[in-house]
């Protein structure tokens, strides 16, 4: 008994003294139920969404559809985009210039049809159109694998490190011809390689088994994933040039991921949510990854139209790698 209290005291004194990982447990809490509260507070949740397309709606129509409740408006710069959410039952009806759109193979659109004639004296004209629902599990595929990605991407390579820095093994590579860019260029490489390979064959047996919706082209949502990947390991290996704990580097992926996790749409959409949680989202790689592999799946888009989330990767993970060389570190202090 005596030395089982003789190692808890050590060992609490230790963690104690690391003064970086104490302040991350009280803060992480904190700032992750402030980013819930700021989310999901707001009760009157909206079970149906009114496209507008900003260049042709009237505002005053628009204003008396958004004082209804359970219902949202969310604001489309392109009749095109609007539709196609419309066809695939993401959107329940479109407001223009003295017309509107519907699905006549969506109940909620006639539902949401109702409301809207309830509340407006303007002559309406209804404008049909039609299109099979996307199925849930079809959009939440490349955010399940986006995830999967991200975890084994940042945990995978940066605590790694921070371990070799921790054992010595680093120390030893120090005395060899390596330059620090070398080593970190070989454990992107090698770690993108794994994560594309198993993300490939898990997407492709699903595939086989579930049928998914997949509009665009399958090799350029395989760049996407390893512009993806690629962009998320240098992150993380960014995070980990410097840290000297496996305690802190633990604290700090994880500031990383559980934002990336809530805020970059991977089990459900940010539209119409503050504009605020968009430019959060935005600075996350796998935002752009999942935007640009939703794009090609769900509305067939082509390389022109991902061009700037591809860009974003390229860039994160040429900044992130350069930034990680140039700050490494091959010892502890």
């Amino acid at each position: 008994m005596k030395a089982f209290l003789a190692i808890l005291k050590a060992r609490n004194i230790e963690f104690l003294r690391d003064r970086s990982t104490l302040s991350w447990n009280l803060l992480f809490p904190v700032l992750l139920i402030v980013g819930f509260a700021f989310m999901f507070g707001n009760d009157d949740k909206a079970l149906y969404k009114v496209g507008v397309v900003a260049a042709v709606s009237s505002e005053e129509l628009v204003f008396e559809v958004g004082e209804l409740k359970y219902l949202e408006t969310v604001r489309y710069s392109h009749l095109a985009s609007a539709m196609q959410r419309l066809q695939h039952h993401q959107i329940d009806i479109i407001l223009g210039d003295g017309t509107y759109w519907l699905n006549s193979d969506s109940p909620k659109s006639y539902v949401v049809e109702r409301m809207i004639l309830s509340v407006t004296d303007e002559p309406l004209e209804a404008l049909p159109v039609s299109g099979e629902a996307i199925r849930y599990l079809d959009w939440v595929v490349p955010g399940i694998l986006g995830m999967n990605m991200m975890f084994s991407c940042l945990f995978g390579v940066g605590y790694v490190i921070v371990r070799y820095r921790k054992n010595g093994v680093l120390k030893r590579f120090q005395a060899t011809p390596v330059s620090a860019l070398s080593f970190l260029a070989a454990q992107v490489v090698s770690r993108l390689v794994v994560v594309t390979l198993i993300t490939s064959v898990i997407f492709i047996a699903m595939d086989l088994m579930f049928d998914f919706v997949v509009l665009g082209s399958r090799w350029l949502m395989l760049v996407v994933a390893i512009l993806g990947a690629a962009s998320m390991i240098s992150l993380s290996l960014l995070m980990a040039s410097r840290t000297q704990s496996e305690e802190l580097a633990g604290g700090l992926l994880n500031l990383v991921t559980w934002p990336m996790m809530m805020l970059s749409g991977v089990w459900f959409s940010l539209e119409g949510s503050p504009e605020v949680v968009h430019w959060l989202a935005a600075v996350f790689p796998l935002t752009h990854m999942l935007e640009a592999a939703r794009s090609i799946m769900l509305e067939g888009a082509t390389l022109a139209d991902v061009a700037i989330p591809l860009l974003v990767l390229a860039v994160t993970t040429v900044v992130a790698l350069a930034l990680a060389a140039r700050l490494f570190v091959w010892r502890q202090n």
